[in-house]
């Protein structure tokens, strides 16, 4: 009995009372997680939340609502999530590894704040780059399809002013869930990498994405060449209100932003909301350095977050994502792509999730994932383990960095073999062209303290 029929056989089960049977056994009488399942269903709060975006709700017809409940039924409070299959309609179409190419949509933040002279301006334009990540989403609560094994993505950035960048990640492990990039932009002097370490749990009327894992940033030119590594933690992840009312995405708990050469730190509070009190998609925090406070955050990720320098006259924009533009990235056809490269690979999976063909979708990712665990058996059969192409477990504590070193040499050099280290010798993206010369703001103007911060230009 396959996973999606059993959904559909419980969620009959809910609906009608009882509780849905596993495979093989008889089904049992209702117990108390169906019975409070299938009264969320119905005593449930059409109405977006007071203080939510309509982007951040989503909306469950009746016969998907049955299939999250049926499946909700059978877990319990605590439960490590990683492991259970979820029904395709939760789905946003995309990758996870895809999903981190969000943090680089506003390049302009990091360009030239390596040549920013005082190390609370440079740390203050890595802590923009940070939180413009946020607001680019899906509408609804969705998650990104879980890589699998051997799974990659890759892409190129094409500036305005005749500078790129490209980026690349993997997923070097399944059990337990790890996903590693790499993104580099020589001739701006950046160089960026990192690990997510997803870990899922069932809360009762929530469910918890934990985003374990580090991202470095590293300046490689002006006065910031000298500062090391810029360390950032993720804040966590919930989908709030899957038993009963409307679900809505939060971010919340606690993220870091650090420099340990500058002794600079921000610790960021993503706020959720309070049953009585509180908005939604709030952040704040201090910036501290060894002599102390440098300045405060406010607002919200999702719109407006604002700076108030210590001793400053008045608060300035730190980012304002409803004014912002997303810089696109190129990807190769679908067709010049590897077989595991992520939209090749999940190709039939978007194309019916976009179709709204949700029987079609399921059959195609139940595909997938047969295939992988195939694989898998081939691989313990023979003896063999997974051995990841572009990371390799070289960083602090196992950390997966790039099998890969920025050469010594001109720029031209370093772009060229961050290339081969990306493509080799596959066929790289057509070349994005723009109407005219970009007049886009550096970084270096966006950190006077008189201005805001600028807005992203495409």
């Amino acid at each position: 009995m396959g996973l999606t029929n059993y959904i559909r056989s419980a969620a009959n089960s809910v609906s009608s009372g009882s509780s849905p049977a596993k495979p093989g056994q008889a089904p049992a009488t209702a117990g108390t997680g169906g019975s409070a399942a299938a009264a969320g269903a119905g005593a449930g709060d059409d109405k977006i939340p007071e203080g939510a975006s309509a982007d951040d709700t989503e909306e469950v017809d009746d016969e998907n609502k049955n299939l999250l409940m049926a499946l909700i039924s059978q877990l319990r409070p605590g439960m490590d999530l990683s492991r259970i299959t979820f029904p395709v309609f939760v789905l946003e179409p995309r990758s996870m590894l895809e999903r981190v190419t969000d943090f680089h949509s506003h390049p302009e933040l990091l360009h030239g704040a390596g040549q920013l002279g005082a190390p609370e301006d440079r740390f203050i334009q890595v802590l923009r780059y940070y939180l413009a990540g946020w607001h680019i989403k899906p509408k609804g609560v969705k998650k990104p399809y879980n890589p699998i094994l051997g799974e990659f993505f890759r892409c190129r950035y094409d500036y305005s002013d005749g500078t790129s960048a490209y980026y690349i990640a993997e997923q070097v492990s399944h059990h337990p869930p790890i996903s590693a990039w790499y993104f580099a932009s020589p001739e701006q002097g950046l160089e960026l990498c990192g690990e997510l370490r997803p870990k899922s749990k069932f809360l009762g009327n929530s469910a918890a994405n934990l985003m374990e894992g580090e991202s470095h940033l590293k300046f490689l030119e002006g006065a910031g060449a000298s500062d090391g590594e810029y360390d950032i933690t993720m804040p966590n992840m919930y989908a709030r209100g899957i038993l009963f009312g409307k679900m809505v995405l939060e971010l919340g708990d606690n993220s870091t932003v650090r420099n340990d050469t500058t002794g600079l730190q921000c610790d960021v509070e993503f706020k959720t909301k309070g049953f009585f009190s509180g908005t939604y998609n709030a952040i704040a925090g201090k910036i501290k350095g060894p002599k102390g406070e440098v300045g405060e955050i406010s607002g919200k990720w999702n719109e407006v977050m604002e700076l108030q320098r210590k001793g400053g006259k008045g608060k300035e924009v730190l980012f304002d994502a409803t004014k912002a533009d997303v810089v696109q990235k190129s990807v190769s056809p679908e067709d010049q792509q590897s077989p595991n490269e992520s939209r090749r690979l999940w190709a039939k999976v978007t194309a019916a999730i976009k179709a709204k063909d949700l029987d079609a979708a399921t059959d195609a990712k139940t595909e997938i994932e047969e295939t992988q665990r195939e694989a898998a058996r081939e691989r313990e059969s023979r003896g063999e383990s997974w051995q990841p192409k572009y990371f390799k477990p070289t960083g602090k504590g196992g950390e997966w960095r790039p099998a890969f070193a920025l050469p010594a040499g001109d720029k031209s050099v370093q772009v060229e073999a961050v290339r081969q280290f990306v493509y080799g010798s596959d066929p790289e993206p057509p070349a994005a062209f723009f109407d005219a010369p970009a007049a886009t703001p550096s970084a270096t103007e966006s950190a006077l303290p008189a201005q805001p911060a600028p807005t992203a230009s495409a």
